[in-house]
């Protein structure tokens, strides 16, 4: 199992405020859920004990020998071990266990060190068992999140994303004045005058 997203204790949320600048985002046309989920958690490698996140690819299987095409790999800290990384936007129910069992073959198939689901709902109570036995963990993600704008939850950790837009606009006058030479108080100046109009 992976130990850095092995479930522990609940403690307090940790919150995550995120303030993207346009720079941040390379290419801003993001066509799917899958590809937003791996830009964030790529994003957020650490705190879920990943070096890495890859995109779309296809592994091998050792036992079947067949090659599986999964969302996103996530390469453990320290070591080349992989995380297999499924993302799933099904929003009016939880993963129930016959979709996290095709999950959990392709873990031992691939020889991966354990899965990552990411969805916007969690698991049903048949899932979660299967989901501990094999070492998966969920990440919640909400299903119309985009790589600016989002709200993820992994563990006591919440993550959100804000996208800010501003437009600024304004009027500015200036006005010289100057000390009056005779009296000391301020005037406002028009021409080269030295002293203001009562006391000159």
């Amino acid at each position: 199992m992976l130990s850095p997203i092995t479930p522990q204790k609940r403690a307090a949320p940790q919150f995550y405020v995120v303030r993207l600048r346009k720079r941040d985002m390379a290419d801003s046309k993001w066509q799917t859920y899958e590809e937003v989920a791996a830009y964030l958690l790529g994003n957020f490698s650490e705190h879920f004990g990943l070096s890495r996140v890859e995109g779309k690819q296809s592994i091998p299987g050792v036992r079947s020998g067949t090659d599986w095409t999964i969302d996103a790999k996530g390469i453990c800290q320290g070591t080349e071990a992989f995380v297999i990384i499924e993302c799933r936007r099904h929003t009016t129910s939880k993963q129930d266990q016959e979709q996290l069992d095709g999950l959990a073959y392709r873990i031992i198939d691939t020889c991966a060190q354990a899965g990552i689901l990411v969805s916007p709902l969690g698991f049903q109570s048949g899932a979660e068992k299967v989901a501990q036995s094999e070492g998966i963990v969920h990440v919640e993600l909400h299903e119309d999140s985009t790589p600016t704008e989002f709200a993820m939850r992994f563990l006591n950790k919440i993550f959100v994303g804000i996208h800010e837009r501003c437009q600024l606009s304004g009027h500015c006058e200036a006005e010289l004045r100057r000390v009056c030479e005779k009296c000391g108080e301020q005037f406002p100046v028009r021409a080269n005058e030295r002293m203001c109009d009562v006391c000159s």
